[in-house]
């Protein structure tokens, strides 16, 4: 037997025997329940016990202490007639109960009530004794009976119906545990599939057919993770091959100089621009793929975005801005107050990103305004520079086409930078949208629009 199946047979197995043990509380509670129905019936104040302790202590001259005060204590009444329906004397009786009866009235009560009273006699050799019971305390069935064949035939009865639904029982089980098993093993088989790297296709109908269509997404998701994971390292070995023959190239030159120059140290400050640049490079490739599958933690806290802008402002100017570039930051006054429950580092990660491509692609120098603005419950960041702009095409490639960590399509130009997919993952993160705004020669604006914290 396959572990799956081991699995539902206990599932089932135990609904049935969540099913029987019920059944049997059932029965217990019941049983209990009517047994102290019956001991209640039937004890020291019931009408059988009561008939016979009071007729014992009773005669047509009266009634014994001792039994009048068991009356009492029950709030039970008592009458004594003779033959004749006259009544001898009365013990705690209500006023409505008359001193003498006729035949048909005694015939009338015997079996049912007095004025509302439940009433139970018991006939003596000098009369006949009534006891009645206070008005609600009991319901007689008059005319009740079973015969005797009724009553030896009701135990088996009972038994065959058990049997019966035990029966039914078992076989519910059994056909639900033949159709969950039938049901299920090809959704186990997927997942089995899945769990082997296999892609899996699965077509269910009915009630599972949601199942298979998840299974069958999730599918798609792992086929693309996993390229994306391969395309990932072949974009990592494209993008540092440059700098990284740079390295070397200049590397090989220093060791095989016989004297250190001015040549050299230029050489070396290359050396140390490209390192650094290959640094950058793959702590933007690690941080892509750890957003992209969720594997970098987003500690959000509230940000003042004004506070944060002029915060990095500040910094990139004494990092040493070179002096074909300029940095403005321009706030709106709503903007001034405003705040986003983001990850600052992260979203001055993103911006930071946005300012060095302008710097990058505007190697003649360039203007880069930063602006904050705001909504009631949007908060606009912008980035602009009045540079070379972008094309349509470029415009167009930033928008629609994925980066080669996003994509399982083997013809991707793989040329498309890390920059701009890390702003949008960074700002995917945080529910926000990305917006371009570009014309050649005439600058590029991006926008990146979050949630008002």
């Amino acid at each position: 037997m396959k572990p799956y199946t081991k699995y539902l047979s206990k599932c089932l197995a135990a609904f049935a025997g969540v099913v029987l043990l019920l059944l049997v509380s059932n029965l217990l509670a019941f049983g209990g329940t009517f047994c102290g129905m019956i001991a209640e019936d039937y004890g020291t104040f019931s009408p059988a016990r009561m008939l016979d302790n009071i007729s014992a202590q009773a005669s047509p001259d009266g009634i014994a202490r001792a039994a009048a005060g068991q009356l009492r204590d029950a709030q039970i009444w008592a009458v004594y007639l003779d033959e004749t329906g006259k009544v001898l004397w009365k013990e705690n009786a209500p006023d409505e109960i008359p001193d003498s009866f006729s035949v048909p009235d005694v015939a009338a009560f015997a079996k049912g009530y007095l004025a509302d009273y439940p009433v139970f006699i018991r006939n003596t050799d000098g009369g006949m004794l009534v006891l009645g019971y206070p008005k609600g305390s009991y319901t007689k069935l008059p005319g009740n009976y079973l015969s005797t064949r009724s009553v030896r035939r009701l135990p088996l009865f009972a038994a065959a119906v058990l049997a019966f639904d035990l029966a039914a029982l078992f076989s519910a089980y059994f056909y639900s545990r033949r159709k969950i098993v039938r049901s299920t093993e090809p959704v186990i088989a997927s997942i089995e599939m899945l769990g082997n790297g296999k892609p899996a296709a699965l077509t269910l109908r009915g009630e599972l057919a949601g199942v298979a269509e998840s299974l069958n997404r999730a599918s798609q998701v792992i086929a693309r993770q996993n390229q994306a994971r391969a395309n990932w390292i072949s974009g990592v070995s494209h993008d540092i091959r440059t700098p990284l023959s740079m390295i070397m190239g200049y590397a090989e030159l220093i060791a095989n100089d016989s004297a250190v120059n001015g040549d050299i140290r230029k050489k070396a400050e290359i050396i140390g621009r490209q390192s650094v640049q290959i640094r950058e490079l793959v702590q933007d490739l690690n941080l892509v793929s750890q957003l992209e599958y969720e594997m970098q933690p987003v500690q959000k806290t509230t940000v003042h975005m004004a506070g944060l802008m002029r915060t990095y402002a500040a910094d990139l100017l004494n990092g040493g801005l070179p002096v074909q570039y300029t940095v403005e930051v321009k706030i709106s006054p709503a903007a001034e107050t405003a705040t986003v429950s983001c990850d600052a580092r992260l979203l001055t990660r993103a911006v930071n990103n946005l300012v060095q491509n302008s710097i990058r692609h505007n190697p003649g120098g360039c203007d880069v305004v930063l602006g904050l603005g705001c909504t009631a419950d949007k908060v606009m960041l912008c980035v602009a520079d009045n540079g070379i702009g972008l094309s349509a095409d470029k415009q167009k490639e930033l928008n629609e086409k994925p980066h080669y960590i996003e994509s399982a399509d083997d013809r991707l130009d793989l040329r498309h930078g890390l920059g701009h997919v890390l702003v949008r993952q960074i700002v995917k993160a945080h529910n926000g949208t990305v917006q371009i705004e570009s014309e050649e020669q005439k600058g590029c604006k991006v926008t990146l629009t979050l949630p008002r914290g």
